[in-house]
C-alpha cells in the first residue's frame, strides 16, 4: 500500500475516533434528562448502564475474529453505522426496562467500534513505524469535547430524543463518506488492516503476565474515565446544583484536558519515558478525581476534572501500545479487553454505590484505583530492572583464584616433599627383584659380587619431580 493511501486511511481512522467521541459524549450529557424522563433512581440508572457494559463486552469477544475474517477497516465502518443507528434509542425509552434494552444495543455497537478502530490504529503503527494511538485518542477526546458542547446547548433547547436522533442522522452521513477509505486497507493482504503478527519480546509466561498487568493499569484508569464521562453531569447538576450548561461544561473541560494531554503525548514520552508518564499521570488523575468527588464548589470540581483529564490522557494508549510490543497482536487484544472492561464497568458500579452512600462518596474509589495503577506501573519498571541476586566479594574472580592458589601452594609443596622422601626410602630398602636388602636374618656370603640394583620407584620419583640424574642406583 502506498504512503498516500496509508495517509488517507489514517485520516479516516482519525475521523472515526472523533465521531465515536462525539456520539458517546452526546449521550453522556443527556443522561440526566433521560434518567429523569424514565424516573430512574441512582440504582436503577446504574443497572441500566450495566446493560450498556454487558452489550459492549459481548461484542468485544467477537470483534477480534471478525476483524481477521473481513478486515478491521470494514468492521470499523460497520461499527460506525451501528453506533449512529442506536444512539437515539435511549432517548426514545419510556421506562427503565426499555432504557436497559436500548443500552444493550447501543453498548454492543460501542464495543464493536472501539475494538475495530483500535485494531486499525495498532496496525497503522506497525506500517508507519511510529506512535499513532495517542493522536487517535486525542481525536476521540476532541470529538467528545465537541459533542458535550453541542449537547449542552441542545439540553437547554430540546428534549433528549430529537437531539440524539439528529446526532445519529449526522453521524450516518459522516460514516458514508468514511466507509470507502476505511475498507480500502482491507483490499490487499499487505494493507495496514491486514493481519499483523508480532514476535513477543518476552517468553510466553512472562509476556502474558506483563500484558495482563498493562491491561489492569489501563483498566484502573479507564474505570475512572468511564465513571467521570457518565456521572460528571449528574454530579454537577444533582449534588452541586449547577445549571445544565455548566454541567455539560464539566464534561467538556474533562474532554478538552484529555485531548490536549494526548496531543502533547509524544513530547511527554520523549521527556519522561513510558513508565514515568504513566506513574505521574495516574498520581495527577488521583488528585483531580479526589477534588472532583469531595469539593463542595462547582469551580473546584471543574479544576479537578481538568487535572483528571490531563493525568488520564496518555495512560490508556501507552499501555495498549506497550502490550502490542511485548505480546504481539494477541497482547493487544488481551490488554484491550481488560482495559475496556474497566471503562465500561465503571459507570454502573458507581450507580449502584451511589444508591447506598450517595454519589460524592461513590466517586471516592476512583482516586484509589488511580493509585493502584501508579503502583502497578512502578512495579513493572522495578521488575524489568531488577538485578540478579548476587553476593558481592572484596576481590575479583581472577584475584580470588590467585589468592587461593597462593594459600594452597605451601601445602602442596610439603606433601610433594614428603612423598619424594618416602619413595627414596623405599628404593633403598628394596632390590630390583623385590628382595629386601640386609633385612633381618639375611646373610650375604663373603666374596659374592654385589649386583647392581635399580631403583624400582624411579618412575615415582620422576613423577614427584626428581631429575633423571638423581635416580638412585645403589650397591649393597
Amino acid at each position: 500500500m502506498t504512503a498516500s493511501r496509508t495517509d488517507r486511511l489514517r485520516r479516516a481512522t482519525t475521523m472515526t475516533f472523533a465521531l465515536s467521541g462525539f456520539v458517546i459524549a452526546s449521550w453522556a450529557v443527556r443522561i440526566p434528562d433521560v434518567s429523569a424522563h424514565v424516573a430512574a433512581s441512582h440504582s436503577a440508572l446504574g443497572a441500566a448502564l450495566l446493560c450498556l457494559s454487558l452489550g459492549a463486552l459481548a461484542t468485544m469477544r467477537l470483534t477480534g475474529a471478525l476483524c481477521e475474517r473481513i478486515g478491521a477497516g470494514s468492521v470499523s465502518a460497520l461499527g460506525g453505522v451501528l453506533l449512529c443507528a442506536t444512539v437515539a434509542l435511549p432517548g426514545l425509552a419510556s421506562s427503565v426496562t426499555g432504557l436497559g434494552a436500548a443500552l444493550i444495543l447501543f453498548g454492543a455497537a460501542t464495543g464493536l467500534l472501539n475494538v475495530a478502530m483500535n485494531s486499525v490504529g495498532v496496525r497503522l503503527e506497525v506500517v508507519s513505524g511510529r506512535a499513532v494511538l495517542p493522536s487517535l485518542h486525542a481525536a476521540f477526546s476532541f470529538g467528545g469535547l465537541a459533542g458535550s458542547l453541542v449537547g449542552g446547548v441542545a439540553a437547554s433547547q430540546v428534549a433528549a430524543a430529537p437531539h440524539l436522533l439528529a446526532v445519529g442522522a449526522a453521524g450516518l452521513l459522516v460514516v458514508s463518506f468514511l466507509a470507502r477509505q476505511l475498507t480500502a486497507g482491507d483490499e490487499s493482504p499487505s494493507g495496514p488492516t491486514a493481519r499483523v503478527v508480532s514476535r513477543p519480546v518476552l517468553g510466553p509466561g512472562r509476556a502474558r503476565t506483563v500484558v495482563l498487568t498493562l491491561g489492569a493499569i489501563a483498566g484502573c484508569t479507564a474505570y475512572g474515565e468511564g465513571a467521570l464521562s457518565d456521572w460528571t453531569a449528574v454530579h454537577l447538576a444533582g449534588d452541586l446544583h449547577a445549571a445544565p450548561m455548566t454541567a455539560a461544561a464539566g464534561y467538556a473541560a474533562f474532554s478538552l484536558a484529555m485531548g490536549c494531554g494526548r496531543l502533547g503525548g509524544h513530547r511527554l514520552l520523549d521527556v519522561l519515558g513510558e513508565t514515568r508518564l504513566m506513574v505521574y499521570g495516574a498520581l495527577t488523575a488521583a488528585l483531580g478525581m479526589l477534588l472532583t468527588a469531595l469539593s463542595p464548589a462547582v469551580g473546584a470540581a471543574l479544576v479537578g476534572l481538568v487535572l483528571a483529564g490531563v493525568g488520564l490522557s496518555n495512560i490508556f494508549p501507552i499501555a495498549i501500545a506497550r502490550a502490542g510490543a511485548l505480546g504481539g497482536s494477541r497482547g493487544v487484544g488481551l490488554a484491550s479487553t481488560v482495559a475496556y472492561g474497566g471503562l465500561l464497568l465503571g459507570p454502573p458500579v458507581i450507580g449502584l454505590l451511589a444508591a447506598r452512600v450517595g454519589l460524592p462518596a461513590a466517586l471516592t474509589p476512583l482516586p484509589a484505583l488511580a493509585l493502584v495503577a501508579a503502583g502497578l506501573a512502578a512495579g513493572l519498571r522495578a521488575a524489568d530492572r531488577a538485578p540478579a541476586v548476587t553476593f558481592p566479594l572484596p576481590w575479583s574472580r581472577a584475584e580470588v583464584l590467585v589468592r587461593l592458589r597462593g594459600s594452597l601452594q605451601p601445602v602442596g609443596a610439603g606433601v610433594r616433599t614428603a612423598a619424594r622422601q618416602h619413595a627414596s626410602g623405599l628404593t633403598l630398602l628394596y632390590s630390583g627383584d623385590g628382595a629386601p636388602v640386609g633385612g633381618p636374618g639375611v646373610r650375604v656370603p663373603a666374596g659374592t659380587p654385589a649386583p647392581v640394583r635399580r631403583a624400582p620407584f624411579r618412575d615415582l620419583e620422576l613423577l614427584l619431580g626428581r631429575g633423571p640424574d638423581e635416580a638412585l642406583v645403589t650397591a649393597a
